[in-house]
């Protein structure tokens, strides 16, 4: 069955564009290039969310070891970046196209502002037939303000762009039923809504040479499914890996996506970091609000208030055993939010329209 999508982010991870060296696959580059070159000519849009900084920044500097200090990282990332870009300006030129680089931080996301600021440059980009590359500043990024990964920001440009759909570039097929060594196990073809607890399939290790893993790539794939986007996971390696997908001809992990989600509630579930306060709910509540039917978080359900948000302020919703239910914007701040905790007819704390449940 081929894919009728109109604008499709395209992830690609390190170890598709890294040899076993630990230096970049050029073959592989060019091959990726071209291919997003003739899909973005059949009328679809494309964004390439690219690693493959830190192994271009290692072959121009000489490193010893591996795994490298978090200053040595930045530096790789620095200089590779530059090198990783050219790459594919060079290529795309080839191609008769223009790109362009897009470097952001976690920070951009938390921000309403940035965040609107950054949705526009896109959309400017797409209307001027420009083709974006992003990748995570690694220069500035450190600890805490890091993304899990390159998954992460994907899910997090197709949730901003409205994609139709994510397509997550790794170096095996998909995700596996069982352990992949044994001759019996199968990919899982189609996900459906919470139809697997993946920590139970996926054996937890990281790639090789990026931050995260399958078990991360399966949560970013579930929550971007779970706001409307669909989401493929496949073998970057593999050749002419994009036509084959689109049209319908790899076998793959494909995650069906749900009811298309508001932009607003898009972006509060993938800016949790940026929550300034929590409220914690009781059990009668929380069922309420986990329903599946349309209702606001009311003060009566409310059995404690933490921290100092104000109205406007992004806050994190618990239930009793302190476990995320999800997250909102709140109408008033703490202190009338503590004045109004467990009575009848009081305004909303958190409207439907801006509260994203994870249920």
């Amino acid at each position: 069955m081929a894919f009728s999508y109109k604008r499709v982010i395209v992830k690609i991870g390190s170890n598709v564009l890294t040899q076993e060296n630990g230096l970049p696959d050029q073959a592989r580059i060019q091959q990726l290039v071209e291919q997003v070159a003739y899909i973005k000519k059949q009328g679809i849009e494309l964004i390439v969310v690219s690693s493959g900084a830190v192994a271009s920044g290692r072959s121009l500097l000489s490193v010893k070891e591996h795994k490298q200090s978090v200053a040595m990282r930045q530096v790789l990332s620095a200089v590779g970046q530059v090198k990783l870009i050219n790459t594919y300006a060079q290529l795309f030129s080839e191609q008769e196209m223009l790109c362009a680089q897009v470097l952001v931080t976690k920070e951009d996301f938390r921000d309403r502002v940035h965040y609107l600021n950054m949705k526009n440059c896109f959309h400017s980009l797409l209307q001027n037939n420009v083709i974006p590359i992003v990748n995570e500043n690694d220069v500035v990024s450190v600890t805490e303000l890091m993304f899990t990964d390159n998954d992460e920001l994907a899910g997090l440009i197709a949730s901003m762009l409205s994609a139709d759909a994510l397509i997550i570039l790794s170096n095996i097929d998909g995700i596996y039923n069982g352990n992949p060594t044994l001759p019996q196990t199968r990919i899982i073809e189609r996900v459906h809504q919470n139809e697997y607890n993946f920590s139970n399939i996926i054996k937890a290790e990281k790639s090789t040479f990026g931050r995260g893993g399958m078990i991360t790539k399966a949560a970013i794939a579930t929550k971007t499914a779970k706001l409307g986007i669909a989401v493929h996971i496949t073998n970057g390696k593999k050749d002419n890996v994009l036509r084959d997908l689109l049209f319908g001809e790899l076998v793959h992990t494909h995650f069906l996506p749900e009811n298309h989600k508001s932009e607003r509630k898009r972006w509060i579930a993938h800016a949790e970091s940026a929550a300034l306060g929590a409220v914690q709910l009781n059990n009668a509540a929380k069922e309420v609000l986990t329903s599946g039917n349309v209702r606001s978080l009311l003060p009566i359900g409310v059995v404690a208030v933490s921290g100092d948000f104000k109205k406007g302020d992004m806050i994190k919703i618990l239930d009793e055993r302190d476990q995320t239910i999800g997250w909102g914007i709140a109408q008033y701040g703490a202190d009338k939010a503590r004045e109004r905790m467990g009575l009848k007819n009081q305004k909303p704390l958190v409207h439907y329209d801006y509260l994203y449940s994870i249920y």
